[in-house]
């Protein structure tokens, strides 16, 4: 299977043509498309005869479809070997009839399969590739999604702002310390029990962590009482340390041996770019999955994906369950020395957006406008004010990262109808998630954020975390900070008008505009069970069941 042979046979047919323009084609250099050339001739697939002298162009002939080979041969590995090793084709560039037909086939290999020792594993399509299993790194909803099935936190914090009791099964709080009691027997994939130094060890590297340590700012020490007691200490104060060591990115984990052990209900082994592959940890110490095994495969970006529970090529009997996808906003970059910085130039790109906010159904059908604020249900009644059109400086940078290209893309259009210069920078979506200095060379973009759980503490976390696309813009903004400060001499019951406040700020200041919310519709076939959204809007793998078919005997 040649990817490189595939491309060309799409692009260019029998004819005349130079070597450059294959090269070109390919993106390869001379040398290297000279051998490719010259082995598609010896295999039978194309002649090609070079032009001699100057002005002759060589012509290419070729003897073979070499979609409908390649696509045989596909289909073939479809049905005999590993998901894996066929997923990694569906990623070449097949035209849109024979892609419909190999993605057809090979969701025949997708669902619930139970083996001849009766292992029941759930393969499931993912679009793209998974970048980390680290607490610490986990900053996009894939990576943490992972996370979510392969450690476990202290305590967790549901959708309502309550606390439950995981690897700590109760504390004692006071304005200056939370006491931390740690369940028994709690082991790692490994067997090893899990100790009080453990999670100090732990903490200790996510208080010093760059992305985190502002955050975690008010908590001076961390402290062993006993194998199975931990103090936090926080001498000035804070009122969420509950809800803090409830964030996906405090969960425990330990490293031995440069590998990342952890609690949770699922542990990873051999995970890689085409293939993750979860499977069930037996000594978990809560209720044990009941699935054996969980397996990511990598399909192109414009796979269907469904959550299926047999190999039928043809599920019908299916229904939805709606998730949350999150939110866009625009963001400012009000510290480049730039007309982002002035106050008009923002308010009158505001004024824009806001005119033409309600259009964004034309290139997102999953995206619902938003003119009311980033926290859901909440409405901040802000009526953005007609503003005339400024004198610009000079030309805005406005990123392009590739999950908002077609919105980015409508946004600019609308900015040049109206008379905002603005050009686009594509920026890597691993610069992007990490906020790196490249993300911090534009003017404005559109960034898309899913909360974790609790809407309350995830909002301050959004805006307080090393990650944050907001984050060298408060470090630069005086007023900003000051807000920012408030948190911790606000009781937690008190946040919700505390974080309306601070979203007001940003909308008065033309920082942060809101854009869209999004949902999306999960499709499952019917006899999957206890189906339940969790972490990020994704599904909770260590409760999924599959109702067994009974053979009457």
């Amino acid at each position: 299977m040649d990817h490189y042979l595939l491309t060309l046979w799409n692009v260019v047919d029998s004819g005349e043509i130079k070597q450059k323009e294959i090269a070109e084609v390919l993106q390869l250099s001379s040398k290297q498309t000279t051998r490719y050339i010259q082995k598609w001739v010896t295999e039978g697939w194309l002649t090609f005869t070079p032009g001699k002298g100057r002005g002759n162009i060589s012509r290419l002939q070729w003897l073979k479809d070499v979609e409908e080979v390649l696509e045989k041969q596909l289909m073939k590995l479809i049905e005999i070997e590993p998901i894996e090793t066929s997923s990694k084709y569906l990623l070449f560039d097949w035209s849109k009839d024979s892609k419909l037909r190999l993605m057809n086939k090979f969701s025949s290999r997708l669902g619930y399969v139970q083996s001849a020792n009766e292992i029941d594993k759930l393969i499931i399509p993912r679009r793209y590739p998974l970048l980390t299993m680290h607490p610490l790194k986990a900053a996009e909803v894939h990576s943490a999604n992972m996370v979510a099935n392969v450690f476990n936190r202290l305590v967790t914090v549901d959708d309502q702002g309550v606390i439950y009791p995981e690897l700590a099964h109760s504390w004692d709080e006071s304005k200056t310390k939370l006491r931390l009691y740690l369940k028994k027997d709690v082991k790692f994939h490994d067997g090893s029990i899990l100790l009080a130094e453990d999670v100090v060890d732990c903490l200790e590297k996510l208080r010093m962590d760059a992305h985190f340590k502002e955050l975690w700012q008010p908590i001076q020490e961390f402290k062993v009482i006993a194998p199975l007691i931990v103090d936090i200490c926080f001498p000035n104060g804070c009122s969420y340390a509950l809800q803090m060591i409830g964030t996906l990115n405090a969960s425990i984990y330990k490293e031995s041996k440069d590998q990342l052990l952890g609690t949770g209900a699922f542990y990873a082994e051999n995970s890689h770019d085409l293939k993750t592959t979860l499977f069930a940890f037996k000594d978990y110490f809560q209720e044990r999955p009941l699935l054996d095994e969980v397996e990511f495969v990598q399909v192109p970006k414009d796979f269907d994906i469904v959550y299926r529970s047999s190999t039928k090529e043809d599920v019908k009997d299916t229904f939805e369950v709606e998730s949350d996808s999150g939110f866009g906003v625009v963001i400012m970059n009000t510290f480049r020395n730039t007309d982002i910085q002035r106050k008009e130039v923002r308010d009158y790109i505001h004024y824009v957006i806001s005119k033409h906010r309600h259009e964004i159904g034309r290139v997102s059908s999953r995206a619902l406008p938003n003119h009311k604020s980033c926290l859901f249900g909440q409405d901040q009644h802000y009526v953005v004010p007609q503003v005339e059109r400024p004198k610009f400086t000079g030309t805005l940078i406005m990123k392009l990262v590739g999950y908002t290209e077609n919105t980015t893309q409508w946004l600019k259009e609308i900015f040049e109808s109206e008379g905002i210069p603005v050009e686009i920078k594509w920026v890597s979506f691993a610069d992007t998630i990490t906020n790196s200095e490249k993300n911090q060379q534009v003017d404005l973009f559109i960034h898309g954020e899913v909360f974790e759980l609790n809407q309350n503490f995830s909002f301050y976390h959004f805006l307080k975390n090393g990650y944050s696309p907001l984050a060298k813009i408060f470090k630069t903004n005086n007023a900003l900070t000051n807000y920012m400060n408030e948190y911790a001499r606000t009781p937690f019951h008190e946040w919700t008008a505390l974080n309306l406040k601070v979203e007001r700020a940003l909308l008065e200041s033309s920082i942060m505009i809101p854009l869209y919310y999004e949902k999306r519709q999960i499709p499952f076939s019917a006899d999957l069970m206890n189906i339940t959204i969790k972490h990020f809007g994704y599904v909770d793998f260590s409760k999924l069941w599959v109702r067994p078919e009974i053979k009457c005997i």
